[in-house]
């Protein structure tokens, strides 16, 4: 399998709405793994190892969950996989 590491970044009203909640509960859905986090700047940084497909189906369906009326913009980039997480988790 060739997999891939997404860095997704969402801004809008994301903090102190759940979102990372919701994120890590739509992460059991995939079999994906890797973090969310709140950042400084008020944003929202998702960043998660699997293969392609299953990746695109997570963000997407963060994009349509119940979040989707706080997002305002999502910015993300494809990268190498490390191979440096064994779940997804919240992290701080």
């Amino acid at each position: 399998m060739n997999r891939k590491r997404i860095k997704a970044v969402f801004s809008g009203t994301v903090q102190g709405v759940g979102f990372r909640v919701n994120t890590e509960n739509i992460a059991r859905q995939y079999p994906v793994c890797g973090y969310v986090r709140n950042t400084p700047g008020g944003y929202v940084e998702v960043v998660a190892e699997g293969d392609e497909a299953n990746l695109r189906g997570f963000i997407q369906a963060i994009k349509e969950s119940s979040l989707s009326s706080y997002i305002r913009n999502v910015k993300s980039e494809w990268l190498d996989a490390k191979e440096e997480f064994s779940d997804f988790k919240i992290v701080h």
